[in-house]
């Protein structure tokens, strides 16, 4: 390793650590200007505007009937996504990391297919499905079953966007661990379910809980897959980001800017949240974003 140091300061190469000062300073404050102008600053505007009139007008908007309809129906679609998407998750992930099954390639691109689709195509394919002229349509409507443009379709859309998160960061980590630990506990005589809860969740259970909470940020700000299967239906089936939208374009910039500040309220809280696992099992963590 020295020669091959010397060998590349020889032909002009210095290591990182070795660079002017003049540099790091200059780059550490590109990047803290950045960090500044397009997220401190952005965030600093909507609280401020949020509390443009007074923590009273701020209050008052969180009265109002269609409001209140919003937040609880966040609440309750992120109450019902991300369990699925923690079900999903985890028997994905144990399915992938620790059996060999044909078409497995196949299934570890589909949980990545919502990176990639817009989020307003995903909202789409579920009109196609369920809409009044989408495949099962007609059977809905003829049995009263309503999905689109109900609290269903917000459901279905909202998981269908964040189901990848929790998958994409146990399959990593399990993969890495192996096997052997649960087949150690098989020979000793443990069940399946007793070597899953003693074992492999254990393993596991601060990279699950990370991925829980970013899946539970983007089903609370998710906007373009919901706005298409909602109908913006006004205290029936607008989220909080829907709502914000409706009034800002009624101009009530305190009641848009104070739904959008508990927004970003909950973004912070998931952002610190994620800092502390991250300073404190951060080695484990580390292990699931390796590949």
């Amino acid at each position: 390793m020295a020669e091959a140091r010397h060998a590349f300061q020889g032909h002009g190469w210095r290591p990182v650590a070795a660079e002017r000062p003049a540099i790091r300073r200059v780059l550490t404050v590109v990047a803290v200007g950045f960090v500044a102008l397009f997220i401190l600053l952005p965030l600093a505007a909507v609280f401020a505007e949020a509390l443009r009139k007074g923590v009273p007008a701020f209050l008052e908007a969180f009265t109002d009937e269609a409001t209140l309809a919003a937040v609880q129906l966040t609440l309750l679609v992120a109450a019902i996504a991300v369990p699925a998407n923690l079900v999903f998750g985890l028997a994905a992930a144990w399915a992938i990391a620790k059996f060999e099954f044909p078409g497995k390639s196949l299934l570890i691109t589909l949980i990545d297919l919502p990176f990639s689709v817009s989020p307003v195509v995903s909202g789409l394919v579920f009109v196609l499905l369920f809409g009044s002229h989408g495949l099962f349509g007609e059977w809905l409507q003829a049995n009263d079953v309503k999905i689109i443009f109900a609290v269903p379709g917000i459901v279905l859309a909202t998981i269908f966007v964040t189901f990848p998160f929790i998958a994409r960061e146990l399959i990593p980590l399990m993969q890495e661990q192996g096997t052997s630990e649960e087949e150690a506990a098989l020979t000793l005589g443990a069940s399946g379910l007793r070597t899953f809860l003693t074992v492999t969740l254990p393993n596991v259970k601060w990279a699950l809980l990370y991925g829980v909470l970013l899946c539970n940020a983007r089903a609370m700000g998710e906007f373009g897959a919901v706005a298409v299967v909602s109908g913006h239906i006004r205290g029936l089936t607008n989220t909080m980001p829907l709502h914000v939208e409706i009034l800002y374009n009624e101009y009530n910039f305190v009641g848009a800017f104070a739904v959008a500040s508990l927004l970003a309220g909950l973004a912070l809280v998931t952002l610190l949240a994620k800092s502390l696992l991250e300073w404190r099992y951060g080695d484990e963590l580390a292990g699931a974003h390796r590949h």
